[in-house]
Formats: structure tokens, sequence, C-alpha cells
């Protein structure tokens, strides 16, 4: 009798382990997905996350439910993100600027504790100046910067923007004094009030913004949603053509393979959404699927690259 009790109990054991199993690997998923966003709600990255709860709902049952968890520069969400379970329930919308703030700041956090999923919109940097600035074009800022030796005022959030704004002196052979805000809206706010002379952002920034203008892109060719406005490469500056904004989604390093394809296919859907394409190629960005081998690649690259202008000096 204890034989057979053994038996029916060794089999209940066994019977619920493949169920659970089979439910964590062949119905994902099967609860709420949270997508934490590291700003406030209202910046690009917090719409960017929205729009694309939005459109998943047209292509999956699932529930995915936008959490913001601003502060240090994003690292209280990237830290919350690593203390949940790889299991795919924990979406992490990222940016360029993350990576420049974990150099800027020598964080020890290792990027690669995630994985670097999906990269969907490259968002171009651009210069812009208030719309009563002297400044038509590149060499009126770089003629301007030579004249105040050292104190033309770049205004900017840290990170990415501060990354081009050195880069564009090294290219340039110009210098001037960086003003960090907490955010862009604070930094467009400055310039059209005359604190500072060039701010370093992407050209939606100036939508339904008549006191701004924009003086060049970072990009391979014009906008067409911006036609009359130059590439860097255009005005001279050779070697700053593919700077943008980039912005993706990551999940902890870990995550079941087959819970990353779920996410691969379900981004390759939004991708090809035509809301989602004009959502954001009406104000100039480009709208892409890297994939994580090229995602993973680009985020090594800018790393590297990143550092020799952000990584304080000793």
């Amino acid at each position: 009798m204890k034989r057979i009790l053994l038996t029916i109990m060794l089999f209940i054991s066994c019977t619920s382990t493949f169920m659970a199993v089979a439910q964590t690997k062949g119905e994902f998923p099967n609860k709420p997905i949270h997508v934490i966003v590291y700003t406030a709600p209202g910046g690009l990255i917090d719409l960017t996350a929205r729009k694309m709860v939005q459109i998943a709902a047209k292509y999956t049952n699932a529930t995915m439910v936008v959490e913001n968890k601003a502060g240090a520069g994003g690292m209280i969400a990237w830290e919350y993100v690593l203390s949940q379970p790889a299991d795919g329930y924990t979406l992490f919308p990222v940016t360029r600027s993350n990576i420049g703030n974990l150099i800027s700041t020598e964080s020890t956090v290792d990027p690669f504790d995630l994985d670097w999923l999906s990269l969907m919109i490259l968002d171009p940097e651009a210069l812009i100046v208030s719309a009563k600035s002297k400044y038509n074009t590149v060499a009126d800022i770089v003629a301007d910067a030579k004249a105040k030796a050292g104190n033309q005022i770049w205004i900017a959030p840290p990170g990415i923007d501060e990354y081009v704004t050195y880069k564009f002196w090294e290219k340039t052979g110009i210098s001037g004094k960086f003003v960090p805000y907490d955010s862009g809206t604070q930094a467009m706010a400055a310039v059209i009030g005359g604190l500072g002379q060039v701010y370093v952002g992407n050209p939606a920034d100036i939508s339904g913004k008549s006191d701004l203008k924009i003086i060049a892109i970072s990009a391979q060719q014009r906008l067409a949603q911006f036609p009359d406005v130059p590439t860097l490469k255009e005005s001279g500056i050779q070697g700053m053509d593919e700077e943008s904004m980039w912005r993706g989604f990551t999940l902890k390093k870990g995550t079941p393979p087959e819970i990353e394809k779920w996410y691969d296919t379900l981004f390759e859907k939004i991708t090809n959404d035509p809301e989602w394409r004009a959502y954001f190629e009406k104000d100039g960005m480009e709208v892409v699927h890297y994939r994580a081998d090229k995602f993973n690649q680009l985020v090594n690259n800018d790393m590297v690259e990143m550092a020799r202008y952000l990584k304080p000096k000793k």
C-alpha cells in the first residue's frame, strides 16, 4: 500500500513539474509583462515604450504595463531590471544615453548583464539654436566659437548629446563650455532664453517650436522631413554621419531563448506596422529592427568610442 501511495505521489509531482515547465515554455506570456522606463512620463523613451505597447496589442493578447522608475541617470530602473528574474516578464526600453551615463559615472554595472534584444529607432543628432540666433550655418558656429576663445556655451542633457558636443569640438578644432541640463526641455528653454548658444538634440525637438531652428544633422543624407537642413558632412564635418539617439529594448541576460524569439517575432511585426512607422518617420527618425547580434555589437562599439570623450580624466 505504501509503495502504491509513493508511486502515486511521485507521478503527481512529475506531472506538476512537467505542466509548470510546459506552461513557462509553451504559453509565454501567461502573466503581465512589466515595461520599465528609466525616465519620467513624457520623455521620448517613455513615448516609445507606450507606443510599442499600443501597437503590440494588434499582434498579441499579452498584457503589458508601463512603469516609470526615474532617477540616477537611469540607474534606478537598470538596477531594478537586473534584480528581477530572467523570465521575460521585465522588458527594459533603452537609449544610447544609457551607455553614455554608464561611462561618465564610471558605473560598475556591466551592460552585458542585459541581452540587447532589438534596436528599433534611429533618431539623428542635430545642432539646434534659437531662431533669433545669428548662426545660420555650421561655419557660423565654428567662427563664433573661435572668436569667443572657449567661452561659447553648449547646452544638453549629459550622455549622448554631451558626447556629440565633445566630438564636434574635436573635429572642428574648437572648444567651449558644456552645461548639462536634466532634460532636453530645460536645455531648449535655456537656449531660447539666451543662456547658451547651441543645443544638441534631435530634429523632433523643434516640432511645434518656432523659436528654434536646426543648423545641421548627423545623417548620411538630408532628411525628407527637413529638406533645407544640411548634414554635418555637407557642412564640412567628416566622421559624424551616423550619430543618433538610438532606442531599443532589452531583457535580463539569461532569459530563455524561446522567450527572446517570441519578442523578436513581435518586434518584427511592430517594425512593419504602418502606424508605428508613420509615428516616428514624420519627425525624421528611421525605423529599423536590428536584432541581438547587431545590437550587441553596436553597444560594444559605443562603449569603446564614447569612453574617449566621456570617461572622467584622472
